[in-house]
C-alpha cells in the first residue's frame, strides 16, 4: 500500500508563489517505478490534471499553468514537488498528489482514472 502526503498549501496574494510537496511512504526507488501527478479540484468544479511525471522520463504541465508551474522530483528525499509561481485567483483549489505503478517506461498523463493512489490534498487559496 502506498501512502502519499501533500503539504505546502496556504493562502497567498495574486502573483505570489507556493511550493507543494508530496512524500511517499516508500523508499526513494518509488519514484523510478511510479507515475506521479498533481491534480486539483475547486468547489463546484470537476477535478483536473495539473502536471505529471512518468517513468519514461517525461514531465508535463497543463496548458493553463504552463510557464507558471513546474513539476520536479527529489529522489534522495523521496519527494515530488509542484512549484507554483505567478498564482492567480483561479488557481484556488484543493491540490492532490497521485501515483500509479508504472513498471515499464510509460506515463499516465493527466488521466485521473489511471492513478490508484491519492493523498488527502492540500488547500491553495489565492486572494487579495
Amino acid at each position: 500500500q502506498v501512502q502519499l502526503a501533500e503539504s505546502g498549501g496556504g493562502s497567498v496574494q495574486p502573483g505570489g508563489s507556493l511550493r507543494l510537496s508530496c512524500v511517499a511512504s516508500k523508499h526513494s526507488y518509488f519514484y523510478n517505478n511510479y507515475c506521479m501527478g498533481w491534480f486539483r479540484q475547486a468547489p463546484g468544479k470537476e477535478r483536473e490534471g495539473v502536471a505529471y511525471t512518468g517513468t519514461d522520463g517525461s514531465t508535463s504541465v497543463a496548458e493553463f499553468v504552463k510557464g507558471r508551474f513546474t513539476i520536479s522530483k527529489d529522489f534522495e528525499k523521496s519527494t515530488l514537488y509542484l512549484q507554483m509561481d505567478s498564482l492567480k485567483p483561479e488557481d484556488t483549489a484543493m491540490y492532490y498528489c497521485a501515483a500509479a505503478f508504472c513498471p515499464a517506461r510509460e506515463n499516465h498523463g493527466m488521466d485521473a482514472w489511471r492513478y490508484n493512489y491519492w493523498g488527502q490534498g492540500t488547500q491553495v487559496t489565492v486572494s487579495s
